[in-house]
């Protein structure tokens, strides 16, 4: 047994939960950019790799699970997606469109997609889901405050993330933030697009950096997502609102799509 190499091993997994452990600190961690050179530069070259992120839904739905598919598909860097949801988060925001996934980039056949009754299913299944290395990222999307999320099973997420090097990125909807785990804590919203000639513009983000375990906190940008080069970039600021794509009412599934501006 290569005993150095188990110790290297702890000590990455370790420095994932926690910056400061480790050698090197958090610069020693692998990361993903989100593509804005600014903002990688406040988040210390990108956010953990295989740490757990959180984001906030603030306003309409949308907006917040296309900030979080546009992380999930920078920290899976062209590996599958898993995206785990809520049954309830369906029934009061719509369903996820898979018309809208592939305009965000995402490619429908390469995405899991798993319904779950309750957190406790989401955080089931999360777990089950970061133990593949195969995957990339692994979305878990819930409603609403739960006994089932504390710091415990955020440390456990975290965990399963930094021994395969899967990103977790929990999607929270009507929720207020606790004490948890996480690398990093998102609050994102709708932003005004720019106008495109002949276009309509690219879906927009008002993101807020609510926590960074080992950065600076309370720093907020206007973002748009590209997703012919699946990077986000940072908007100037001009235009009207467009429609984020990602969800329609379960009602009216089959039948016209409804798509949520702002």
């Amino acid at each position: 047994m290569d005993r150095s190499h188990d110790v290297r091993a702890l000590r990455t997994v370790l420095a994932r939960l926690d910056p400061s452990v480790g050698d090197g600190g958090a610069d020693a961690l692998p990361r993903f950019a989100l593509g804005v050179p600014g903002l990688d530069a406040d988040l210390g070259g990108g956010l953990v790799r295989g740490g757990l992120h959180e984001v906030f839904a603030q306003g309409p739905m949308p907006a917040a699970a296309g900030f979080a598919a546009g992380l999930a598909l920078r920290a899976a860097a062209g590996r599958p997606l898993v995206w785990i949801r809520q049954a309830h988060v369906g029934a009061e925001a719509g369903e996820l469109y898979a018309q809208g996934l592939a305009e965000m980039g995402i490619d429908p056949s390469r995405m899991v997609l798993v319904r779950v009754k309750d957190m406790a299913g989401v955080l089931r299944a999360g777990s089950e889901a970061l133990a593949c290395k195969a995957l990339g990222a692994v979305v878990m999307e819930s409603w609403g405050q739960s006994r089932h999320l504390d710091l415990t099973a955020t440390r456990r997420l975290g965990l399963a993330g930094a021994e395969t090097g899967v990103t977790p990125l929990m999607l929270r909807v009507a929720a207020d933030p606790i004490p948890s785990a996480a690398q990093s804590r998102w609050q994102a919203g709708a932003a005004t697009s720019r106008d495109l000639p002949g276009l309509p513009g690219l879906p927009a983000f008002a993101v807020e950096l609510l926590r960074l375990r080992s950065g600076a906190n309370g720093r907020a940008w206007r973002l748009e997502w590209d997703h012919e080069a699946h990077s986000f970039r940072e908007q100037a600021l001009s235009g009207g609102v467009v429609s984020l794509p990602l969800d329609r009412p379960a009602a009216q599934a089959g039948g016209a799509v409804w798509r949520q501006a702002g």
